[in-house]
């Protein structure tokens, strides 16, 4: 049985067109901060919800985001929900450490797309690398998505249900076709040939999950013996980032690539883009190099007058 609030609290979400991540993620929030109450939200106080967010912290020790996440549903619950301002305004959020995105190099890129299990797998991960698509951009491509004829694959409805183009290299669209020809039809019957999808999941007639698809390149990284921390699949979209970078592609247009909106959010590959930082010539190099004799101005004036 779902509770009247809770269901007040879903028709909040889907009537603001939120997606269905956003909707898990809400509820999932609430749900711990009913759980910590022991009783309905509806009867809360300002004092439970500065306790609810220290206990998040000092006792069950969650890191800063998935507290932010945490407190992001139960905001929502009491600022739209249950129209308790007053107890929204009780809601802060940490600042979030910022870290260095993990970046391949060229080399072990090459090695997990050789190591790649199987041509299914490994048509995936180039793209991702390739393309700079993320997870569930690629698992959620289909047939009409791919224009050979102008060598761009569109992104249909990517994160913040935003379109965007991006470049389709010749040695992508070779592994399509060759994937094409292995993959099996079996989901097709009725669908529209531009609908089909490219990766579709196992007796099922919806794509693989960015779950599974994160999977395989978990057992492409073993196989290629690559042990970095912190490697995940976004890696591969940040490696695409990060090398485009280092040979000199404009910013604005990495950014369109990856569809971000904002310019800062590219700009931090600027602080993994090794390549660029090696070139920077230290001031220390100055200081070893000998200086320049300056002339005396005895010797300057013996100059006869310029030409």
């Amino acid at each position: 049985m779902v509770s009247p609030l809770r269901q007040r609290m879903i028709d909040d979400i889907r009537a603001r067109k939120l997606g269905r991540h956003s909707l898990r993620s809400h509820i999932h929030s609430c749900k711990r901060f009913a759980a910590f109450l022991q009783r309905s939200p509806e009867t809360a106080t300002a004092d439970d919800v500065r306790r609810f967010q220290l206990t998040l912290i000092e006792e069950e020790g969650l890191t800063i985001c998935n507290r932010n996440r945490i407190m992001t549903g139960v905001k929502f619950l009491l600022r739209v929900t249950m129209r308790r301002h007053d107890l929204a305004a009780e809601i802060y959020h940490l600042k979030e450490p910022q870290k260095v995105p993990v970046v391949l190099s060229g080399d072990e890129v090459k090695r997990i797309l050789l190591m790649a299990p199987g041509r299914k797998a490994r048509t995936m991960l180039t793209i991702s690398y390739g393309c700079g698509l993320r997870a569930g951009e690629v698992t959620r491509l289909t047939v009409g998505d791919i224009d050979s004829a102008q060598n761009i694959i569109r992104v249909v409805q990517g994160k913040g249900r935003k379109d965007r183009n991006v470049m389709l290299p010749p040695d992508v669209l070779a592994l399509l076709r060759e994937w094409w020809r292995e993959r099996s039809a079996r989901g097709d019957a009725g669908m529209p040939p531009a609908e089909r999808w490219i990766f579709p999941s196992y007796g099922r007639r919806k794509p693989i999950t960015p779950r599974q698809f994160s999977r395989l390149f978990r057992e492409a990284v073993k196989a290629a013996g690559i042990r970095k921390p912190g490697l995940t699949l976004h890696s591969l979209r940040h490696s695409f980032a990060t090398h485009l970078l280092e040979r000199g592609t404009d910013i604005r247009i990495i950014q369109a690539l990856l569809g971000h909106d904002k310019l800062e959010t590219t700009a931090r590959y600027t602080r993994v883009a090794t390549g660029m930082i090696s070139a920077v010539e230290s001031p220390l190099t100055q200081l070893s190099q000998p200086r320049r004799k300056m002339r005396n101005r005895q010797d300057k004036s013996n100059e006869g007058p310029p030409a």
